[in-house]
């Protein structure tokens, strides 16, 4: 009779189990993580990302880990030792792999991509630019992740992803609604431009009006479900580093003499350059007949003069190129009317924070503090600003082009000039191209499929657990009086 009642009792569990309902149990997303190297002309970041694997309209939501500064210049600096470029990304590397878990790090997807110092290489050796590339995918296919490559971004590649990283980190493209519990997509209106300021280039990039469109002159982007029909330009040559020289090169030949006064550096401030060295960069054309020949140096006398400046920097960009055309920058470049608000970042933004001229102001107010900077001689500033020393003889020559580069090259006017933020940050993440190419990176990896299992309400698993207890131990007692009487 025991046996009978623990085999009742084990019939009965197995229909209350049969009855308990099924459902689905969704596990939680795995995080997935991505690395990307900016290889810019004048130094090399490394950023790690993550995002959730299930992904919002195929488009990861992306958030920063991780920024490590390289240490040393540009990789392009490297074309006289080019396996040195791969070695100075190793400390950056060693700390990427200390953020990701070990059981992920081989399924990382990692990319370099070099910008305009990269670009300027190419165009005066290509040998070299091949070979520091092939360095630097040698040593990150020393370590365990996914390698996906070292290339040269095309200055519209750069303008591009800078102008999705701001739109991403400003919830242009798509925000949470807590109250919906939903992802909502932004009016158009709300998209940002971009105004990037580098060592070797600068690029804007922004939505211009549909009517533009058939210009055949803007480049399509689709993100979390929406396409997006941009305009984007990058000048080569005409980022600061590069402007410095082609300015320095520009004074000398039309000055020839051992010591030449330059308008743009604070009076009492002295450089004496080599003339071999605006041989080195396309943008300076070694091979003008106007550059004297050999190895001799030049003295750059500062004079603190901030119009002469302007009309130095004016030289730089040949604005008749456009002839009455309205639509054009400079050099002949064809531009639609600009639209909407603007971040100004890079050199944009540490020229301007330097001055402190990054909050909003108008533009009478900036140009009365550029002039009123431009005026100090080099002891008061030196005084003034101890801790930099390096750039400081600068940030005269660099705010008066930025202001020449707004107003008279990208048309901006006293009217738009409010619609100019210059910004580092967002969202507590650098502004820069990377973020944004790990974006558009992330719709070509396969959204991860969710895992589902089967499995029970967790408050009929537990009364079928308790009830299972209690038959078992009703089923051994049973078992017990039936010995304890039949030996009586």
């Amino acid at each position: 009779s025991a046996v009978v009642g623990v085999l009742v009792s084990l019939s009965i569990i197995a229909l209350v189990l049969s009855l308990v309902r099924i459902e689905d149990v969704t596990l939680p997303p795995t995080v997935k993580y991505g690395i990307v190297f900016d290889a810019g002309s004048s130094h090399t970041s490394l950023f790690v990302y993550e995002w959730d694997s299930n992904k919002e309209n195929d488009t990861g939501v992306v958030s920063q880990t991780l920024s490590c500064d390289v240490q040393g210049q540009g990789i392009s600096s490297y074309a006289n030792n080019p396996s040195e470029a791969g070695n100075s990304l190793r400390e950056c590397l060693d700390k990427a792999l200390q953020v990701v878990p070990a059981e992920k790090q081989r399924d990382v997807p990692a990319y370099l991509g070099a910008t305009a110092g990269m670009r300027l290489l190419r165009e005066q050796n290509s040998s070299a630019t091949e070979q520091i590339l092939a360095e630097v995918a040698k040593t990150m296919q020393e370590y365990p992740v996914a390698f996906k490559g070292a290339r040269i971004l095309t200055g519209e590649e750069e303008g591009a992803y800078g102008w999705i990283t701001i739109n991403y980190l400003l919830d242009s493209f798509t925000k949470y609604s807590p109250k919906a519990h939903t992802w909502l997509h932004p009016e158009a209106a709300s998209i940002f431009g971009a105004l990037d300021l580098g060592g070797a280039s600068t690029q804007i990039t922004f939505m211009p009006e549909s009517s533009v469109l058939s210009q055949n002159k803007t480049s399509e982007l689709t993100l979390y479900g929406y396409s997006y029909n941009i305009y984007t330009h990058s000048y080569l040559c005409y980022g600061q580093n590069e402007m410095l020289k082609r300015l320095a090169k520009e004074l000398i030949v039309s000055s020839p003499s051992t010591r030449v006064h330059h308008p743009c550096y604070p009076k009492g401030y002295n450089e004496t350059v080599s003339l071999s060295s605006f041989r080195t960069s396309p943008c300076t054309d070694g091979s003008d007949p106007r550059l004297p020949l050999g190895d001799s140096t030049v003295t750059l006398e500062g004079r603190g003069n901030a119009s002469g400046c302007l009309a130095a920097l004016r030289k730089l960009f040949n604005f008749s190129a456009c002839g009455q055309s309205q639509d054009c920058t400079f050099d002949g470049v064809y531009q639609p009317p600009l639209r909407g608000q603007f971040i100004a970042f890079a050199g944009f933004y540490y020229t301007f924070h330097f001055l402190n001229l990054t909050r909003q102001q108008s533009l009478s107010e900036v140009n009365t503090t550029v002039l009123s900077f431009c005026r100090r001689n080099w002891t008061e500033l030196v005084q003034s600003f101890p801790q930099d020393l390096k750039y400081l003889h600068t940030y005269c020559s660099v705010a008066i082009y930025i202001l020449t580069l707004l107003l008279d090259g990208y048309k901006f006017n006293e009217h738009t000039w409010s619609n100019i933020h210059f910004s580092r940050q967002a969202a507590n993440t650098d502004i820069g191209w990377t973020l944004g190419f790990m974006l558009n990176f992330t719709n070509m990896i396969p959204a991860e499929a969710l895992q589902h299992v089967k499995g029970h309400q967790p408050s009929l698993w537990a009364g079928a657990v308790s009830f299972l207890v209690l038959a078992i131990v009703a089923g051994l007692v049973a078992v017990f009086l039936h010995c304890f009487w039949k030996t009586n």
